[in-house]
This record gives structure tokens, sequence and C-alpha cells, in this order.
């Protein structure tokens, strides 16, 4: 099983760092391997670092130009260089049997909100979660909440969005996890 892992391209807080490593070393300690965006700095490599000094898999994908600039890790598992981001995203996605969103920026949204939709128009099944650290994700919850309460949001697409604070609690959710019926299906033909 891969996990493929959101986050930040920034190092964040402390509290945030600690609680990244954490998490990728447990899940190189139940032998769950993580698919990330193949970058050194930041959150990022602090996930990589975490899951490779636990001997854990470690797969990156990132774009060349990436590369050029010199963000690429040197000591992955494997290193898969790409064109494009939208083909980073594509080869995240089908390398992954669920994703996870840690702490992070835009970049971090954009890659959670499009695997969270994928899923919610049937194009995969795979989990999608927050690793919510310090309460991060709880504002964006919170405004998850309005869309459902203001019925741009079907509540079975938040109840299926998982909230977790560990790789225990991660596993656990992959678990127990069943896909929502996708949100558009055609009429029964009669």
């Amino acid at each position: 099983m891969r996990v493929a892992v959101f986050t930040g391209s920034q190092a964040g807080p402390p509290s945030h760092q600690h609680a990244a490593a954490a998490f990728a070393q447990s899940l190189a300690g139940a032998g769950v391997g993580i698919v990330y965006g193949g970058g050194r700095v930041g959150m990022m490599g602090t996930v990589a670092d975490a899951a490779l000094a636990a001997g854990g898999e470690v797969v990156g994908v990132i774009p060349q130009h990436l590369v050029d600039d010199e963000l690429a890790h040197p000591g992955l598992t494997d290193l898969r260089v790409v064109s494009t981001m939208h083909e980073r995203k594509a080869a995240m996605a089908d390398l992954a049997d669920a994703f996870v969103a840690l702490p992070g920026a835009a970049g971090t949204l954009e890659e959670l909100f499009e695997a969270w939709t994928w899923g919610m128009l049937g194009l995969h099944a795979k989990p999608t979660l927050l690793l919510d650290v310090d309460d991060f994700w709880q504002p964006l919850l919170t405004q998850l909440r309005r869309m459902v309460d203001d019925g741009y949001l079907d509540g079975r697409r938040l109840d299926a969005l998982g909230v977790v604070h560990t790789a225990d609690g991660l596993l656990e959710f992959l678990e127990g996890y069943q896909h929502p019926q996708r949100k558009w299906t055609r009429p029964a033909q009669g």
C-alpha cells in the first residue's frame, strides 16, 4: 500500500515538522509506502527524510523544472521526473491507494481538492484524508460544513473526507472506508 502525501514546500512551525516526521515514521513502520512531490525542502523533505530513516519506501514525482531548480530529493527509493505539474498529479494518483493532506499552502489545497473531487466524480474510489495537526484544518472544515449547509456540497462527501491525527488513525480510517456513490450517475434505462 502507498499513500500520497500532499504537504508544503515550506517548513512551517516546529510542531508541524515533528508531527509530519512522526506520521511518516509510523507509516514506514507499518509497511506503508509514501508517494509525494519529490522535493527535498520544507515539510515535503521532512516527510521523505523521516520515512527513509525508518526504512520506508518513498516515491517522489517531480516535474523537470523543479529538478532544474535543484529541489529534487537525492536519496529517494524512486524518483520519477515528469514534464508538467499535471503529469505529476496524475502519476501520484496512479501510484497511490489513498491521499492525505498535511499542513501546507495553496499547492497542498489544490492537490487535496483535485484528489477529493476526482473521487466524487467516480474517477477513482480512493480515500482522501486530512492530517489535522494543531487544528490546522479546522477553519477549512468549518467552510466545508458551510458548503453542506448552503446546499453546495452533499454531506456524504464531507463525511467521506477523513480527518485524522496520527498514522494509526489513518490506517484505521482506511480499514473501514467505504467510498460514497459517485456524484453523477445516469438514470436507469427503462
